[in-house]
């Protein structure tokens, strides 16, 4: 019983990454509330979850998540600002596709799944990259898509994990939509940044290896 509940078993060790990621997302979704601030929050989550993932995470975590997110706060915001304006680009291309008939339909509404694809894979690096290396907005917009192609089965892993941990909440079971609200809202974003912090850590040896 004493090995179980010891200061340095798996289970201690196990419950102290889970309440770092319960302050963790529960600080993610405070920091989201003015919109703007998405940006900034989701590279302050992800400093935190690859910290943690490492096992090198600060002793108290709200002081990480403060730290990366003032620290990376106007490189992350303007990078979020070009994801909305992308997001608008994408949302009026659906618009105009939507409204067309036929085969053309067809071909273009294939095409607006293929835009929406490329888009998300190169998305999804672009605030760990911001987390881990701090770089120029410009150079990480091209590793993201870079590093999106050059470690593909990771990229692959890890839009599968929130879009399976989105079906599991809200689609297999729709009676527990509000348990589901509330999951996420308490910890469901920081487990999954948690689980994609493995196969980023995983892809970031390829950007390491091709600087070199």
């Amino acid at each position: 019983m004493r090995r179980i509940f010891g200061m340095d078993s798996p289970l201690m060790d196990a419950l102290g990454k889970l309440s770092d990621l319960v302050f963790c997302n529960i600080l993610f979704c405070l920091f989201c509330v003015p919109v703007f601030t998405i940006g900034a929050s989701l590279t302050a989550l992800y400093d935190c979850t690859l910290s943690i993932a490492e096992g090198t995470e600060d002793v108290f975590i709200p002081r990480q998540f403060w730290r990366a997110f003032r620290t990376g706060f106007k490189r992350s915001t303007l990078l979020w600002l070009i994801c909305l304006a992308a997001f608008a680009l994408l949302g009026a291309y659906y618009l105009a596709v939507s409204s067309l008939t036929g085969t053309l339909a067809r071909t273009y509404r294939i095409t607006f799944l293929a835009l929406v694809l490329l888009f998300a894979c190169g998305f999804q690096y672009l605030f760990p990259l911001q987390a881990r290396f701090h770089m120029p907005v410009r150079e990480n917009l091209k590793n993201a898509w870079l590093l999106s192609a050059a470690a593909l089965p990771c990229t692959l892993g890890t839009l599968a994990v929130p879009v399976a941990a989105f079906c599991l909440s809200f689609v297999m079971n729709p009676n527990v939509f509000y348990v589901a609200i509330f999951l996420w809202a308490i910890v469901v974003f920081a487990v999954v940044a948690y689980l994609n912090s493995f196969l980023f850590l995983r892809a970031f040896r390829k950007l390491a290896v091709s600087r070199d």
